[in-house]
């Protein structure tokens, strides 16, 4: 499987690698090239989609198939729209390095931006940079019970500032 981007906007001050949050977005979610039912019930495709009115695919049966095409605008379109919320609700967010904002951003693709707000121990910490303690807090929720190895993971990244 390979995800590719239809475009790679640089952001900020500094650039985040986006092709390898790409490839951990589609590890850590998987990619499903047909609609399906995520654990909610709700219908999803590609990255982790949430269907929506408006998208193409609203309202199809599941199984429907979804083209490589649509699974990479969408992947796009929703990394765009979580790099947007954390890097204008965060004003930190920019000073940090590449890998960590990257994790940032995948919690904000996988827990959506209101959801990422409630971790504000993790947040305080991320901002003071303490990295070490920010770790911690990623795995100190219900998340990381919920997502488990990608938890571990991204708290590491977090933590060492290296994948």
């Amino acid at each position: 499987m390979s995800i590719t981007a239809v475009r790679r906007p640089k952001y900020g001050d500094k650039h985040m690698d986006r092709a390898k949050l790409e490839t951990e977005l589609a590890r850590d979610e998987g990619c499903i090239f047909e609609v399906y039912e995520d654990h909610l019930g709700y219908a999803t495709c590609g990255v982790g989609h949430l269907i929506i009115e408006g998208d193409p695919e609203y309202g199809a049966p599941i199984g429907t198939k979804v083209t490589p095409e649509r699974v990479n605008h969408y992947l796009s379109q929703d990394i765009d729209i979580a790099y947007k919320e954390v890097s204008e609700t965060y004003s930190f967010f920019h000073d940090l390095d590449d890998v960590r904002q990257r994790v940032i951003v995948n919690m904000a693709f996988n827990l959506g931006s209101p959801r990422l707000a409630l971790f504000k121990k993790f947040l305080a910490a991320v901002e003071s940079k303490n990295f070490d303690e920010a770790s911690l807090e990623m795995l100190d929720s219900k998340w990381a019970t919920q997502v488990g190895d990608r938890a571990v993971r991204l708290s590491n990244m977090m933590r060492d500032g290296t994948v």
